[in-house]
């Protein structure tokens, strides 16, 4: 492992010293930008699809993760990191995700490849109780040969309902992937720990209806759980009915009957130029903070539904805890005809303000693709768009990209993380945004 530089500030207002230099675009509506800071190792270009979590104990340790088994850590805000590769006797093999629980542990959940079993026959999470330095050797969950367990996301309780620090995992279930056999299905699963990642419930079948093993428009894919305010477990999911979204009110023991959200028209498998593949798989949030939004559930995505030049981010929400839902928003705020793609969402607990990344090509007529963020502080009802590359990257279709990138935010302090290419070249980028509006 090479350190490329570390060191500890001890006060908010070094913080904010930090956030006020390297600004690269002016602040505005209450946003100060950073530079972008290269967050891999230079001369390190093979990771991709990426994902950061903000220890809510100590808002200067910022964890991420690339594929396949890359590790990053920051004790500064994000602006100086160190580089590790994962291990864990059941192997890594991708789709990573970190969170951080109530109480600062992190985990990193991803696929598997064990030397003693079946490639991806299980969803791993591994602990780190020192800020992303280290990492347990990990627990399997879903183990059940021979299907295959897939694209996990992870969620952790940090309310103070029964449920408090009860960590989630939910995922896809294929019966054999890729398979073009009609017979073989897949189905979402959800599971849940109560010990701090050691040991797992037997997953929960939440998915009403099955879809193909494809690995395309028909397959059911893309759960990404949320906690509400009380402790509710919400997930959504793509398949072959469009979005939809299911609920538990009881630590997820149980969950109810699939809710129709909306459709998706051309899919969620999505061609985008200079992209090897897209997805428009939607991400779910809620909003446990104090806001006049407090308990709003919050469903984002993308499709082809304005024209297959013209990929656009979309919006929806609810008021009453998913039983029905609003309006859908365009995100973008772009003239149409132009590609956004690859979005993630995140809403801060502490101010409820809404954040969106995703790769844009408003300014392009080629494959040139910049990073925006979208910022909404009225619940979802508006979005206003903000460029926060500061250089364009012209992407080639015959490299793996990754599946998505990733944002979170924290009493007003937003990390933004995506791949960028270039020539056939993957690098890790962040840019760490301060919000100072309440």
């Amino acid at each position: 492992m090479k350190k490329i530089a570390l060191f500890i500030p001890i006060t908010l207002f070094f913080l904010s010293f930090l956030l006020s230099r390297n600004v690269n675009l002016p602040s505005t509506d209450g946003l100060s930008f950073s530079s972008n800071v290269l967050v891999s190792l230079p001369g390190n270009f093979s990771p991709e699809e990426v994902t950061v979590a903000i220890n809510p104990k100590n808002p200067f340790n910022i964890v991420a993760g690339s594929n396949l088994d890359f590790y990053y850590y920051s004790f500064d805000g994000g602006y100086t990191w160190t580089e590790g590769r994962l291990w864990s006797s059941l192997g890594v093999w991708g789709d990573p995700c970190v969170i951080f629980d109530a109480e600062g542990n992190c985990y990193y959940g991803h696929l598997s490849n064990p030397l003693d079993g079946d490639f991806i026959d299980r969803i791993i999470v591994q602990r780190s109780s020192d800020g992303g330095q280290s990492w347990s050797d990990g627990a399997g969950i879903g183990l059940n040969p021979p299907k295959d367990q897939d694209k996990e996301w992870l969620a952790a309780d940090h309310t103070d309902s029964p449920f408090r620090n009860t960590i989630y995992a939910a995922w896809t279930e294929f019966d054999e992937y890729g398979s073009p056999d009609p017979l073989d299905r897949t189905r979402i699963l959800c599971s849940y720990s109560v010990d701090l990642g050691e040991n797992w419930s037997a997953p929960f079948l939440v998915s009403d209806i099955s879809g193909d093993c494809r690995d395309s428009d028909e397959t059911v894919e893309g759960a990404v759980p949320a906690i509400g305010p009380q402790g509710e477990v919400y997930l959504s999911w793509a398949g072959p009915l469009g979005i939809v979204f299911d609920k538990s009110l009881d630590g997820g023991e149980t969950f109810g009957e699939d809710i129709f959200v909306t459709s998706m028209p051309g899919g969620w498998d999505i061609d985008i130029p200079g992209i090897y593949r897209c997805n428009g798989f939607p991400v779910t949030a809620s909003d446990t903070s104090d806001s006049p939004y407090r308990g709003n559930v919050y469903i984002m995505w993308s499709d082809q539904r304005n024209g297959t030049d013209d990929t656009d981010v979309f919006f929806i929400k609810s008021t009453n805890g998913g039983e029905s839902w609003g309006p859908i928003v365009r995100v973008n705020d772009d003239p149409p005809g132009k590609h956004q793609f690859f979005p993630w969402l995140t809403v801060d607990p502490i101010t409820g303000h809404i954040y969106v990344v995703f790769y844009d090509r408003r300014d392009s007529n080629d494959y040139s693709t910049e990073v925006y963020m979208a910022k909404s502080s009225d619940g979802g009802e508006t979005f206003k768009n903000y460029k926060i590359s500061e250089y364009p990257f012209r992407p080639v279709s015959g490299i793996f990209f990754g599946d998505y990138n990733n944002i979170v935010a924290r009493d007003g302090i937003i990390c933004a993380i995506w791949t960028r290419m270039d020539g056939i070249d993957l690098s890790i980028w962040l840019t760490v945004i301060h919000d100072s509006m309440r």
